[in-house]
């Protein structure tokens, strides 16, 4: 309400319950993005170490664990995988913004159908309904462009 307000105080009445839905998903959907990237490191890297450490109190280095595939890391892969990617991403753009919205908070940020139905305002089973059509017209557009997953 505080952003609705401080940026939002001019505009007429009838707007403000479009742009107060609107800020609060968008602040819903940073604080889960920000949650799951500060989550993300610690998890990871708190899987690798091992009980035995933990008892002993030695410090732990997750550096030393890591291994680097390098035959993953050659250009020819790079390039198809930066490839892949953005023609991914430019079919995503394709899809209308209700199922481009429900692919993305689903499959992209990991939500759950009821956050994800919370977020975009419908049910869990318009959810499951544009998520459906999403990957449906995802995988056309891929198949014309000639992409096999």
């Amino acid at each position: 309400m505080m952003k609705l307000t401080a940026h939002y105080a001019s505009k007429p009445i009838e707007e403000l319950p479009l742009l107060f839905q609107r800020i609060l998903q968008n602040t819903i959907r940073d604080y889960y993005r920000r949650r799951k990237i500060r989550t993300l490191w610690t998890t990871l890297f708190s899987s690798f170490s091992s009980d035995d450490q933990d008892k002993k109190g030695e410090d732990f280095d997750i550096l030393e664990t890591l291994v680097v595939e390098q035959k993953s890391n050659t250009p020819d892969t790079q390039l198809e995988r930066d490839q892949l990617i953005e023609i991914i991403e430019k079919s995503i753009a394709l899809l209308p913004p209700r199922q481009r919205e429900a692919f993305l908070l689903r499959y992209w940020e990991e939500m759950s159908l009821a956050e994800t139905a919370a977020i975009m305002g419908c049910s869990e089973g318009s959810v499951k309904t544009h998520c459906s059509r999403a990957v449906h017209a995802l995988a056309a557009i891929l198949r014309a462009k000639g992409v096999t997953l």
